[in-house]
């Protein structure tokens, strides 16, 4: 749950900062317009993403790279326009421009992002066995969470920037824009790189420009980073306007709604604040746990007869998990596991590696076995049978109280592990 609520997070924090500072910006420069094209073009947004996401899951026609490609492009001269035509704002024609410029990026926002988070219950199910199974809607749980906080910063940081003033809101609006086209812009170098787009540039231009990818890429937090600091100016100006404010008044009814336009201001403020720490939180510390390397029990000694890793009875019949290996002549170690079901006479048996998730392995947590890379509990029972994160099925024989697993088997899965080469 928590590995899918970071995960969500992660993809959408960025876009929610630049989705409700462009909407704040804009329903200030037309509370009518501006709103309504925010709306607006959050529901084109929404309504693209779904398509795309189905898309993407049951057809080979989406060239994902492609797709960012252009919307990265479009999303960067949409930025642009809109800082231009904001300093003129006032005037009829910008005025129209900056809301329809807002909506425009709100939707590309939302189609950028929304696909792969909405696609995570498709890929959850290549791993469990269904939708009804405590795995499945866990991790869902994780997703909805991480979802639901994402729309609470949003709506926060919108509400907070219509509190500002115009030209504040245009400052901060400015900044988050920037920082995500920077972002766009090493994105859209790194895409064209990988599609051969470069190919007639000077080579020390090219070699200049996949370093500023490859930078980018190995620190692409920083401009998540980056925008949230931005955000951050929007509540500390309203806390200090709030504790400033002066307003007149001619009755006590009016101080009462000044107050309470005041609680409100902080409120919002506070809101925001709290989720860009807890956003902030989620890819530093909630991260490192959600991601935190496993290590894997050690590989139990067998012995080689005839051919066939030899296990007896008595090594694993206590119900826990256990790990042989074998190394090939190329010094590549092939593993597989050993548990005894519960409750039964019968082994489960299956190579450490699945054909969803590769050699990654598995690993036994509060009696259950657990696979390393996507969190799936395996039903012990099913251990030694095909079908989704289950082991990877290999031949072996029982007899005289004895495991015999034959080496040919293993040998046939030997590419499966050829990043487990031993070093001497």
């Amino acid at each position: 749950m928590l590995k899918y609520f970071v995960m969500t997070v992660e993809a959408m924090v960025l876009a929610a900062v630049t989705v409700g500072t462009v909407r704040g910006f804009v329903f200030l420069t037309d509370e009518r317009r501006g709103k309504l094209a925010g709306a607006i073009g959050a529901g084109v947004g929404f309504v693209a993403a779904a398509v795309m996401a189905i898309m993407k899951n049951a057809t080979t026609r989406i060239d994902t790279s492609l797709w960012n490609l252009r919307i990265f492009t479009l999303t960067m001269v949409l930025s642009l326009a809109l800082i231009v035509f904001g300093i003129f704002r006032k005037k009829k024609i910008p005025a129209g421009a900056v809301y329809i410029c807002g909506g425009l990026i709100t939707a590309l926002m939302i189609f950028y992002v929304l696909p792969d988070v909405l696609a995570y219950p498709y890929l959850i199910l290549l791993t469990e066995k269904s939708v009804l199974s405590t795995g499945f809607l866990l991790k869902c749980v994780g997703i909805v969470f991480g979802i639901i906080l994402i729309l609470v910063a949003q709506s926060a940081i919108y509400n907070g920037t219509v509190r500002l003033s115009s030209w504040t809101a245009y400052g901060v609006c400015t900044a988050v824009l920037l920082i995500n086209a920077a972002r766009q812009f090493c994105a859209v170098l790194g895409i064209m790189l990988n599609k051969r787009m470069l190919e007639k540039l000077d080579k020390d231009l090219k070699h200049d420009i996949f370093e500023l990818v490859k930078f980018s890429s190995n620190n692409s937090n920083m401009f998540v980073y980056a925008a949230v600091i931005a955000a951050m100016t929007v509540p500390a100006v309203l806390w200090v306007k709030s504790l400033r404010a002066r307003e007149p008044y001619d009755n006590p009814a009016q101080k009462r709604k000044l107050r309470k336009k005041w609680r409100v201001t902080r409120t919002y403020a506070t809101l925001m604040l709290c989720c860009l720490i807890f956003g902030m939180v989620t890819f530093t510390t909630l991260d490192a746990v959600a991601n935190r390397e496993i290590p894997l029990s050690p590989v139990e000694d067998a012995k080689i007869d005839s051919g066939y890793v030899v296990v007896p009875f008595e090594q694993v019949d206590d119900g826990h998990l256990h790990r042989f290996a074998y190394v090939t002549e190329n010094d590549i170690q092939i593993r597989f596991i050993v548990i005894k079901k519960p409750n039964s006479s019968a082994y489960g048996i299956g190579l450490d590696a699945c054909d969803v998730c590769g050699e990654t392995g598995y690993f036994e947590k509060d009696g259950q076995v657990v696979c390393k890379l996507c969190d799936v509990v395996m039903n012990i029972q099913t251990i030694g049978f095909k079908g989704g994160c289950n082991p990877i099925v290999i031949p072996y024989e029982i007899r005289d109280g004895q495991i015999f697993v034959p080496i040919e088997g293993l040998l046939e899965n030997e590419k499966m592990f050829r990043n487990n080469r031993m070093r001497s």
